[in-house]
C-alpha cells in the first residue's frame, strides 16, 4: 500500500506531498496536475523496475559512485513524450552554478511511502538528463556534499504499478498483442486498440474471474458478453447479446460499457497492483458513476490492490469525502480536511439532483457515506431484499443530524417532481419526527448506528482476522491482540469513569468517536502499527456480528427503505 508521495521538478510540479491513504481521489480543473500526480507515481515504478533489474539488492552489485542507470523515454510507457527533457518542470534540466561556473543537473526527485508485509517503508529516487533520448536514475541523496549519502533501496516484493487512461473507443479490428506491447498502448492512451486483448488475457488466465465480468455486464447492462474468439488471422473477436437475444459485435456497444469492461478487466488482469485510474467515470451516466466506483473499489479489495483515481464526478467526490482521502488540485494539492465545505458545495440543488429525483423517483437520507455503508452491509449479512436498491440509490447526505437540512434538499426538490418519495433516517433526537408524508423520517432508538456494532465479541473477532495463516506463530499473535484489546478497552473504560461519561456499551452512548474510534487507535498504539480500523470503515465489523447480536430495529429500518423505493414513480 503506498501512503505518500513527494515529487519534485516533474512536469507542472516545483515541489508537493500528497497524502494517499486508500482510497484516494484527486479533484481538480483541467489540467491542474491530476494526471500529472498518477504519472510521477508510474515514473518512480519504472525507476525502481529499472535499479532493481540493473543493481538489484546485493551490496557487490553497487558502483561505489552511484552511478545513475539508463532510462529510455520509450520506457515510460504512461508517460507519452517526444523528447526526454518535456517531464522536467519548465524543460530546465541543468542550471548555472555562477559560483563554480559550471552547468548543475537539476534532478528530478521522487519518493514515495507505505506499508507491506507490516512494515513501514520509504524509497527515493532521483532522475537526471542525458540526451533527448534517454536519463539516469538513482536513489535519491539525503545529503549534500560532493559523494552524499543516499536512501536505501528496500525489497519490495511484487511491487506493480498500472496506469489506466479512460476509455478511447473501440477499434473495428484488434489483433493478438503481447504484454508489452499492451502495456505500451494503454500508456499511450490508445485503449481502443487493447480492449479485446485484455479481456482475452482474463478469459485464458482467470476463467473464474471472467465469470465475474460477464455476471457483472449482465447486472449492469443487461448484456450477455460471450466469450472471445481467436481467429486463425490472428483476430480477437467478442460479441455481445442484447436482452432481445440479438448478437452484436463489440464495437456496437456503447462507450459506457466499453469504459466498465475496461475497468473490470483491467482489475482483474493487474492482481496485487497499485492501479492509477485517470477518470474512472468517464462516459457513465450520473446514476451509474457512485454503482460502479463502489464496485471496483471491492474488487481492487478482494485482488489486494489500491486505487488512486482522479475525477470530475460529484457523485465519486461524495462518496470518498467520508470513506477516504480526497486531495484537491487547486493551488498547491492538498487533502480536503474540511468536510462540511465541501459537503456544502456538493450538496446545492443542482441539474444533477433533479436527474437523479427523476430518474429513481425517491431519495434516501443519511448523515454520510458511512452510514449507507453500513446499511449496505447488514444488508448483505441479513440478504434482504433491498440490497440491490442499497447498491444504486439517490442517497443525499446531510451532514449533520439536523432534520431540516433533509427537508429543505427534499421539498427544493418536489418543486420539480411533484411525486417524489423520501426517507431520511437520523441518529437519535428524542423528540418526534413526520413519520408520515411524502418524506418519512425516522430515528435509531439508539444513540447513532455505530453502536449496533459495538459488542466486545465483534471487535476480537475482527482483530483476529488472518491469525490461522500465521502457523507456528499464530498462537503467539493471537495472546499479543487479544492482549491489546484487553489493555485498550480497560485504558478507556477507566478514563470514561473518571469522567463521568457512563458505560461505552450502552444504547445512550456516542460510540463512534468517544469509544470507538479511540479504541482501535490506542489497540493499534498497543501494537507499534498503523491504525486498524478508522471511523470511516466501521461497517467492516458488520460481517463479525453474530446472529443474535443483530437488533430487529436494522431489519425494520431496511423494510422501510424497501416500502419507500418501491412506491416510487421513477421515470420510465
Amino acid at each position: 500500500m503506498i501512503t505518500k508521495l513527494i515529487v519534485r521538478n516533474f512536469k507542472k510540479f516545483t515541489q508537493v506531498e500528497i497524502e494517499l491513504t486508500p482510497p484516494v481521489v484527486f479533484i481538480g480543473p483541467n489540467n491542474s496536475g491530476k494526471t500529472t500526480a498518477l504519472q510521477a507515481l508510474s515514473l518512480w515504478e519504472t525507476g525502481y523496475r529499472k535499479w532493481v533489474e540493473k543493481r538489484g539488492f546485493d551490496k557487490e552489485r553497487q558502483p561505489k559512485d552511484r552511478a545513475g542507470i539508463t532510462i529510455n523515454r520509450r520506457d515510460l510507457t504512461a508517460i507519452p513524450i517526444s523528447v526526454t527533457k518535456n517531464i522536467w518542470n519548465n524543460l530546465h534540466t541543468h542550471r548555472f552554478n555562477k559560483q563554480l561556473r559550471n552547468n548543475e543537473n537539476i534532478y528530478i526527485d521522487i519518493i514515495v511511502e507505505g506499508f507491506s508485509n507490516n512494515k513501514k517503508w520509504e524509497c527515493g529516487f532521483e532522475f537526471y538528463y542525458a540526451n533527448e533520448e534517454s536519463f539516469y536514475c538513482r536513489p535519491l541523496r539525503i545529503t549534500e556534499e560532493k559523494k552524499p549519502k543516499r536512501m536505501p533501496v528496500p525489497e519490495l516484493k511484487n511491487l506493480n504499478i498500472a496506469f489506466l487512461p479512460p476509455m478511447s473507443g473501440l477499434t473495428e479490428q484488434e489483433f493478438h498483442k503481447q504484454p508489452g506491447e499492451i502495456e505500451f498502448l494503454i500508456g499511450q492512451g490508445q485503449t481502443a486498440q487493447v480492449l479485446r486483448n485484455l479481456c482475452y488475457s482474463v478469459y485464458n488466465n482467470n476463467p473464474h474471474q471472467w465469470q465475474y465480468v460477464v455476471l457483472y455486464l449482465k447486472q449492469l447492462f443487461g448484456i450477455e458478453l460471450l466469450p472471445p474468439d481467436y481467429t486463425d488471422r490472428n483476430e480477437i473477436m467478442i460479441f455481445y447479446s442484447e436482452p432481445s437475444g440479438i448478437k452484436l459485435n463489440l464495437s456496437s456497444s456503447g462507450r459506457g460499457v466499453q469504459q466498465v469492461l475496461l475497468l473490470l478487466v483491467y482489475l482483474f488482469a493487474n492482481p496485487n497492483s497499485v492501479l492509477l485510474l485517470d477518470e474512472p467515470d468517464a462516459h457513465l451516466e450520473i446514476l451509474r458513476q457512485r454503482q460502479i466506483f463502489n464496485l471496483i473499489q471491492d474488487i481492487a479489495a478482494e485482488n489486494n490492490s489500491q486505487i488512486i483515481a482522479a475525477s470530475h464526478s460529484e457523485v465519486v467526490l461524495n462518496e470518498t469525502a467520508n470513506k477516504g482521502t480526497v486531495v484537491a488540485f487547486t493551488g498547491m494539492p492538498h487533502v480536503m480536511d474540511k468536510k462540511s465545505q465541501l459537503i456544502k458545495s456538493l450538496t446545492t440543488i443542482g441539474f444533477d439532483q433533479y436527474y437523479n429525483a427523476e430518474q429513481k423517483g425517491w431519495v434516501l437520507y443519511l448523515e454520510d457515506a458511512t452510514d449507507l455503508a453500513i446499511l449496505i452491509e447488514f444488508a448483505k449479512k441479513l440478504e434482504h431484499p433491498v440490497l440491490p436498491i442499497l447498491s444504486d440509490p439517490f442517497v443525499h447526505y446531510v451532514a449533520t443530524n439536523l432534520p431540516q437540512k433533509a427537508r429543505d434538499h427534499f421539498y427544493g426538490i418536489l418543486e420539480a417532481k411533484n411525486d417524489l418519495k423520501g426517507i431520511a433516517i437520523f441518529d437519535r433526537l428524542d423528540k418526534n419526527l413526520n413519520s408520515n408524508g411524502k418524506l418519512i423520517e425516522v430515528q435509531w432508538k439508539k444513540r447513532e448506528i455505530e453502536n449496533y456494532l459495538c459488542y466486545s465479541e465483534v471487535f476480537f473477532s475482527f482483530i483476529l482476522e488472518g491469525i490461522s495463516e500465521l502457523g507456528l506463530f499464530a498462537q503467539a499473535e493471537e495472546d499479543r491482540r487479544k492482549r491489546a484489546m484487553n489493555e485498550a478497552t480497560e485504558d478507556l473504560i477507566n478514563a470514561l469513569n473518571t469522567l463521568g461519561k457512563g458505560d461505552p456499551f450502552s444504547d445512550d452512548f456516542k460510540v463512534s468517536d468517544e469509544f470507538m474510534e479511540p479504541l482501535f487507535r490506542k489497540f493499534s498504539e498497543k501494537l507499534e502499527i498503523p491504525l486498524i480500523l478508522r471511523k470511516n470503515a466501521f461497517h467492516k465489523l458488520v460481517k463479525y456480528i453474530p446472529d443474535n447480536l443483530i437488533d430487529n430495529e436494522i431489519k425494520e429500518k431496511l423494510d422501510m427503505i424497501l416500502n419507500v423505493s418501491r412506491n416510487a414513480k421513477p421515470l420510465i
